[in-house]
């Protein structure tokens, strides 16, 4: 990496069909240096192969944001190989298989759930804060869901849609973490906002149910992992549109 290209850090890269490693990619298609980060290793490191083999600058390391330990080596690995971060996108998440309601959910399950999406995520952006701060235009998106608002009338924390309340939960509380860090970075040149990609075809069938193509859903989210000194903070959106909480 030049002293003059972005570095970029995305988590949650596990599967070729998933927003992690599509963002990498559309990230690198912009001459930015990417690390992309599973906790599964050789997961990573054959994603990346795929991206080099497009001649895009891509590397692949293990990262489980849900292991302090895991997160530091990280950070001291950036800080020692590149001195700075330029971009961070906290795309991963925890998750439950439980269908229960809020009533009747496994408190076990949902702990897990609400350890990754919320702590794991706010434990790597302290860990990373100092390497941000060292750059000119840093970014932090938080990839969310509107099963984090109110506003969704279907998915929405007052919904329809009962099931698997953990991960709304949980995606409540990023949301409320990206308000707070942005109120605190304010009079920095640090950005940050929640995103949601929409209903994305990351599994088999989901484009026969309505789902949007992969590359379609992620572009928000490097919208918001590029904005201009201009763009905004502290919000929560969609399509590059700013969604009610």
């Amino acid at each position: 990496m030049n002293s003059g290209t972005r570095l970029a850090l995305v988590t949650g890269c596990s599967r070729p069909e998933g927003i992690g490693f599509e963002v990498c990619r559309q990230l690198a298609q912009q001459n930015i240096t990417v690390l992309l980060t599973a906790r599964d290793a050789a997961k990573a490191l054959a994603l990346a192969a795929v991206l080099r083999e497009q001649e895009l600058d891509v590397s692949g390391y293990a990262l489980d944001i849900a292991s302090a330990q895991s997160v530091k080596a990280m950070a001291r690995l950036i800080d020692e190989r590149y001195g700075r971060l330029d971009i961070l996108v906290n795309n991963a998440t925890g998750s439950t298989q439980s269908p229960a309601p809020a009533s009747a959910a496994d408190l076990d399950s949902a702990q897990q759930v609400v350890d990754v999406t919320l702590f794991g995520t706010w434990r790597l952006i302290q860990e990373t804060l100092p390497l941000l701060h060292k750059s000119e235009a840093a970014r932090i998106v938080n990839v969310s869901s509107s099963a984090g608002l109110h506003g969704d009338p279907v998915l929405g924390l007052s919904g329809q849609w009962a099931g698997r309340p953990a991960y709304g939960i949980a995606k409540a509380a990023l949301n409320a973490l990206t308000a707070k860090l942005a109120a605190e970075l304010r009079d920095t040149d640090i950005k940050i906002n929640a995103v949601c990609p929409g209903l994305t075809a990351t599994h088999p069938g989901m484009a026969e149910r309505g789902a949007r193509p992969l590359a379609e859903g992620v572009r928000g989210i490097v919208w918001a992992a590029t904005l201009t000194a201009d763009g905004p903070s502290g919000d929560f959106y969609r399509d590059q549109q700013l969604q009610a909480w």
